[in-house]
């Protein structure tokens, strides 16, 4: 997606060294790839994790995802004043089938990227820690209303997905209808194993933990009888988050996470249609806690004010993704989280 949108008037092209925030040109459609590149960038606990990383002594593969993610963030961190140069890793998503030249959507290329650093590199244990870094547990259960029998699954998610409606929402009511259970009755009845038949029943998911990076998806694109068209609605979404606020029946009876306090550090924003449009991203600065913007090679400061402005309704751009950390504004980790 790189179609050009209204900039605000305060963003420059070059790097201003105070805040360490470089911009990345848009190259063949990369708006998309830059936005996620900015928020990686933001986040230092996976910063620091592929810094740690030898990659075995190998030389460079221009086809492995995480060696080529992690000279990138190493260039967005120097202190030059162009923006960074990213070609590289461009070229290296191609060979893994994100292409260039085509539009893509953000939370498929940000899966796609956490799967290959899964896929690609040597050291497995660190590879395990940077999926821990975004691991949201959970269990599903499916319950025979007719003898109380329940059947549960153990999986886990990158990003949490969110149905939104067609009206007014909030990141808090998408939360709770996320974790309503569902009845399933007439055709859409289950097999019960205890009562040897369809029978009707609920299903529904719990957390089983929580992790210290939770990225949401606000699922603005729906498909309808093979048109798929963008939700502009407004979605609300606060700067700290205690996710221990949504209904108890949203954890499993034995979740022993003590703190649940989430403060947002990154949310990504997309611009026009369905079928054509451009992605910009808000991120927070670790040392300052200020708001920056990042409109690929352009960047500068930021309000709140700014970011709530991507809230939707307005025809303006909409926030897509939403990058909370776990912990205060201040960057640390709060006592009494568990991974």
């Amino acid at each position: 997606m790189g179609a050009g949108n209204d900039r605000p008037s305060f963003l420059f092209d070059v790097r201003d060294r105070r805040f360490g925030m470089r911009g990345l040109s848009n190259y063949r459609l990369s708006c998309c790839v830059n936005t996620l590149l900015q928020t990686f960038s933001a986040t230092w606990e996976l910063t620091d994790l592929l810094d740690k990383w030898d990659a075995a002594g190998e030389r460079t593969d221009s086809c492995n995802v995480p060696q080529q993610l992690k000279k990138v963030l190493v260039a967005m961190r120097s202190d030059l004043p162009q923006p960074a140069n990213h070609h590289d890793f461009l070229h290296c998503l191609d060979r893994n089938y994100i292409r260039l030249s085509v539009q893509h959507d953000a939370d498929e290329v940000f899966l796609s990227i956490l799967n290959s650093m899964q896929q690609q590199m040597d050291d497995k244990a660190l590879a395990l820690d940077i999926q821990n870094l975004y691991k949201i547990s959970e269990e599903t259960y499916l319950e025979c209303l007719n003898c109380n029998s329940v059947q549960t699954l153990a999986t886990y998610q990158l990003s949490l997905s969110l149905h939104i409606k067609e009206d007014h929402n909030s990141l808090e009511g998408c939360m709770r209808s996320f974790f309503e259970h569902q009845e399933l009755s007439g055709i859409d009845c289950c097999f019960c194993a205890k009562c040897g038949k369809k029978t009707p029943s609920k299903q529904g998911v719990k957390l089983t933990s929580l992790p210290p990076i939770l990225c949401v998806h606000l699922k603005r694109f729906r498909n309808e009888r093979g048109y798929t068209r963008k939700l502009g609605c407004r979605v609300t979404f606060p700067e700290t988050f205690d996710l221990s606020e949504i209904p108890r029946e949203a954890f499993l009876a034995d979740f022993a996470q003590n703190d649940c306090k989430y403060t947002l550090y990154a949310v990504v924003v997309h611009s026009g249609s369905a079928m054509f449009g451009h992605y910009t991203a808000y991120v927070r600065d670790r040392r300052e806690q200020r708001w920056y913007y990042a409109d690929d090679s352009h960047v500068g400061k930021a309000s709140w004010e700014e970011v709530q402005s991507t809230y939707g309704g307005r025809g303006r751009g909409t926030a897509y993704m939403l990058m909370y950390r776990r912990g205060s504004k201040e960057g640390g980790q709060q006592p009494g989280c568990s991974g």
